[in-house]
This record gives C-alpha cells, structure tokens and sequence, in this order.
C-alpha cells in the first residue's frame, strides 16, 4: 500500500511516499532554516508564504523520486496539527484537495503521533508496547505505546518544552539558532561546572518543567555581566544540556520500571541530541533496557513519518478531522 504524505507545520515543507507504512520511497524537504536564522526563530507569515511557493515542486519531486504516479497512490494523508495554523492549512488543504481530485481516501493525522513513527521507518524489527519520550521544539511527552498508533499518556510539558529551552538559552547566549544543534556541539567542548537545576516536579509525577532551567541561566548570565565577567559559554552549554538530559532519562527510565517495559524509543527533534542519546544507552546497558531512536532525517519534522501514522491509523479505520488544528495535543 502507497501512502503519500504531506508534513508543513512549521518551517519544513515535506512529501513523502511510504509503502506499507515502513518502507520510504520518497521523502522530501524543503527546509526553511537559513531564513528564520536571521530572526532567531520562526516568523508564521513568512513561514506560510514559503509553504505556499514550495508545496506543489515537493509533490512533484516526491513522485519522481519514488518512480510513481498519483494513481499508483491508494492513501493520502498530512498533518492537521498542532503547528502554526497558517502552515498547517497550506499542507492540510493541499493533501485534501488532491485526495478529493484523484478520488483518494484521506486521513489527517497527528504531528506527534507521527514522531513516534519515525521510528518504525528506521527500526523495521520494531514493534510496541514500549515507553516513548517524545522531545521537540514545541512538545515534551511521555507515553505507553501499546499499539502502533495508540497509547496512554504519563506526561507532558508544563511550560518551556525541551527543544524550547534549547532555543530560548541558545538565544540568550548568542550563539545561534536552533539551539539544540549549537548547544550539543558546544557541550562536547566543555565541561559541567555551572550549578543548575533538575527539575523533578512532585515524587509520582512523570510531567516536565523546563522554565526553572532556563531562568536560572538567564540568572547566571546577568549576574556575569553584573560583575563584568566573561560567561565560559562552552561550560555554560554543557552544565545545562546535562540539566536536561538527566530529567529525560531519569523520569523515561523510572516509567519503564513501573510498567515493566524493556524498550524505550526516543522521537522528536531533541532525539538528534548526541548527549541525549549516549546517556539514553549508556543507562539502558546497564538496566537491560534496548533504546531506539529515528535516523537523524526522520528526528527533525517530515513527511515520511506522517505517512507512517497515517497508514497505521487507516488500517484501524481512523479518517481524523480534515480541520486544521494548531493546539492539537495527545490527550
């Protein structure tokens, strides 16, 4: 079964042609990066506009790529949300459209569902239940996979998410935009010599809180200038990726144990993170848990993985809304 998919919730505009939800024929993108870099983060219009002008040559490129034609195609599906809600409709009403002309069945799926497929593009052994941690620029959660596409919900962001923070300390820094990519560079190079937090919220709680974290480096970095002294960014980078990362595993860790799961998968974004990913393995070998986590192209946002889910979900006779909606979330 073919199934196109199209990704544009944010900065990425991604066609994707996916044969029974694990096999990637295609997967296109056409990324927005160089041009928010100049504003630090993403600007919605500009974004829109720039989905708007590349949607259609993705498709193009998409099928070409894979060696096929729009009739060879049985599913079409795209994300509907979250996201910014002038790129979602771009993607969204494109993937609608084209399914109504050609007579295709669609599904609108959701983005972070799609992230926890990533995986099964790059892991064709992989199989649920497990724990998945999914860590992003917008999103933090922890869940119980127990079926392709369903599962129960243990925790979720309260405020900052992980990629988020990244972002905002990164910005705060000067050193570049994303952060995430930046400050795992720079984190190599120093050391872990700054105090900062691990947020851990309540004993029995498996939600997240990253906004402590990032005022106590604003806390560090003014009261450097304050004194006139020279912030050691590369210790500064690795002290609060450490931060981060030893709440990711010890909560993603603690879930496992509770539901006697011995698979972790890791999606999103921050999946890419190298520190992240040494430390997930490094535990994992020692409590006899396997981690898995998407090739790096299948971390950040992409069509393949939407493709995925939504393949998954046709097969459980999900149709999902055809509406775009920018705070869709996994409750």
């Amino acid at each position: 079964m073919l199934t196109l998919g199209v990704e544009s919730s944010c900065d990425e505009t991604s066609v994707a042609v996916v044969r029974d939800g694990r096999e990637i024929l295609s997967n296109m993108i056409s990324s927005q990066i160089e041009i928010h870099r100049l504003f630090g983060g993403v600007v919605p219009e500009i974004a829109s506009r720039k989905h708007v002008s590349a949607i259609l040559p993705m498709l193009d490129l998409a099928l070409e790529e894979a060696g096929i034609t729009m009739e060879d195609v049985d599913l079409i599906c795209a994300t509907r949300g979250p996201g910014l809600i002038g790129a979602l409709l771009v993607g969204l009403t494109a993937a609608r459209g084209l399914a109504l002309a050609s007579h295709k069945p669609f599904v609108g799926v959701n983005h972070i569902r799609g992230h926890i497929c990533a995986n099964y593009l790059t892991h064709k052994d992989l199989e649920p239940p497990f724990v998945g941690l999914i860590v992003s620029g917008g999103h933090s959660y922890l869940i119980h996979v127990t079926d392709y596409v369903d599962f129960t919900l243990y925790g979720k962001t309260r405020d900052d998410a992980a990629g988020e923070a990244f972002d905002k300390v990164a910005r705060a820094m000067g050193i570049g935009y994303p952060g995430g990519p930046v400050i795992d560079k720079l984190a190599k190079e120093g050391e872990k010599t700054y105090d900062l937090p691990r947020v851990m919220l309540e004993a029995d709680s498996y939600d997240f809180s990253f906004s402590g974290l990032k005022t106590a480096v604003l806390n560090e970095l003014n009261q450097a200038k304050q004194k006139g002294e020279e912030i050691r960014v590369a210790d500064m980078a690795a002290s609060f990726q450490a931060a981060v990362i030893d709440v990711l595993v010890e909560k993603s860790f603690r879930l496992a144990r509770e539901l006697g799961e011995k698979t972790i998968v890791l999606a999103g974004g921050v999946s890419a993170n190298s520190g992240l990913r040494a430390a997930m393995e490094s535990r994992g070998e020692k409590e006899g848990v396997a981690i898995y986590y998407p090739d790096p192209i299948l971390c950040t946002d992409n069509a393949a993985m939407i493709a995925s889910v939504g393949y998954y979900s046709h097969l459980k006779g999900e149709a999902g809304s055809v509406y775009a909606d920018p705070n869709l979330g996994l409750e």
